[in-house]
């Protein structure tokens, strides 16, 4: 298969705006809602009627009129506000599938972002696996020259052995996850090829991040899209209410009466009765609509508000923890060589240098760890505050 890698993330989510399925299908439920608005602010067609009454031969059927033909107009005349209440309408839906719509990016953005540094963490935590059994081999390769010189058992020797095929198992686990990584990420931007490697660009930057801001978004993109949802509610209510207002029918015509050679003008008007139908059960359904609307509001602003704290508080943990991960690792990596120096020159015995090296191997996982729960928070951050993270977008 041909070597395919991902460009940086922010070239990357630039890319997929044009190409990933969701937001192509957020931004046609963009258009969708502007039709339907262009269409809601149109006034009712007309109508054109012919209408001829007493068709047929008269001379030898007494008692009948002379063949009458009226043609005429009737055009719908609307009252109570109906079609205001639909551009309104029509107006709010618009804003809800555009606050939808930016939802929608900026949680693409976010999930981007964590496919991202998931497969960033996988290729190095493939690394760091290769470079332990690498490390792994070198101590077997000692042990075994110690072992042949007499100056260690055998047991050390298999145990060595046994070290490095770990290794290797790890090495194989870690080469999987990447694998699997590259994939999920490539299927999330519908990449026409499968991606083979990624171009490390969140991890190197966290260490350029700036401490996390405690001061909230001005505005929650939940809360954006919650309350235009309920704005577009509302005027749902409107738009049913307006409906039992009667649509009176105005019509206008000529007549033209055959043999008299004379010419009507003739005019109408037709009003519905709302005897049956005053429209009570579709304003009671759009009532409860609002009703569940003003709820997901609420609940939107709650949870929107205690998902910042919370992400604020993830992101301070994360900035001390990936401080103390490199501590840890720097103490474990010179520990680990001073081991080994002592084991090459016959002063340290082998479990130590395998277990020094199992420390550095942890804690280089574990620094690795602390940087992608960083990257975690500030993308969380971002995608709350209604922000792309790491300038994929403004």
């Amino acid at each position: 298969m041909q070597a395919e890698t991902a460009p940086p993330y922010a070239a990357l989510f630039q890319q997929a705006e044009a190409s990933a399925p969701r937001l192509a299908e957020a931004a046609a439920n963009v258009r969708v809602a502007e039709g339907l608005a262009g269409q809601a602010g149109l006034l009712p067609n007309p109508s054109v009627g012919v209408q001829v009454e007493n068709i047929g031969p008269k001379s030898s059927i007494a008692g009948l009129a002379a063949q009458q033909e009226t043609f005429s107009v009737a055009e719908p005349i609307e009252f109570g506000g109906k079609r205001g209440a639909r551009i309104r309408a029509g107006v709010a839906s618009v804003n809800a599938a555009e606050a939808q719509n930016r939802r929608i990016v900026v949680d693409f953005g976010y999930d981007l972002a964590i496919a991202y540094v998931t497969a960033e963490a996988a290729e190095a935590r493939t690394n760091l696996y290769r470079d332990a059994l690498n490390a792994a081999a070198d101590d077997l390769r000692a042990a075994q020259a110690l072992v042949n010189a007499g100056r260690e058992a055998p047991l050390r020797g298999v145990q060595a052995e046994a070290a490095s095929t770990s290794a290797q198992a790890d090495l194989q686990l870690g080469e999987a996850e990447f694998a699997d990584a590259l994939a999920k990420l490539s299927v999330l931007v519908a990449a026409p090829n499968p991606y083979t490697a990624v171009s490390p660009s969140l991890l190197p930057s966290v260490d350029n991040f700036a401490p996390p801001s405690s001061v909230p978004p001005a505005n929650y993109p939940a809360i954006a899209v919650a309350a235009a949802e309920r704005d577009a509610a509302a005027q749902r209510v409107d738009v049913e209410r307006t409906r039992a207002a009667p649509t009176v029918t105005a019509s206008l015509g000529l007549r033209r009466i055959t043999g008299e050679g004379s010419t009507l003008f003739v005019g109408g008007i037709v009003v519905p009765l709302p005897l049956f139908d005053d429209n009570r059960g579709n304003i009671a359904a759009a009532l409860a609509e609002l009703t569940a609307a003003d709820v997901r509001l609420n609940a939107a602003r709650i949870e929107a508000e205690t998902g910042w704290r919370a992400a604020l508080v993830q992101a301070n943990a994360a900035e001390a923890r990936s401080a103390a991960a490199r501590n840890a690792e720097m103490a474990a990596d010179q520990a680990y060589r001073l081991t080994r120096t002592g084991y090459e020159a016959g002063r340290t015995p082998l479990s130590e240098v395998l277990t020094a090296r199992r420390n550095l191997t942890d804690a280089q996982l574990r620094t690795l760890d602390a940087r992608v729960a960083r990257v975690r928070a500030e993308a969380e951050l971002a995608r709350l505050s209604g922000r792309i993270p790491f300038g994929g977008a403004p």
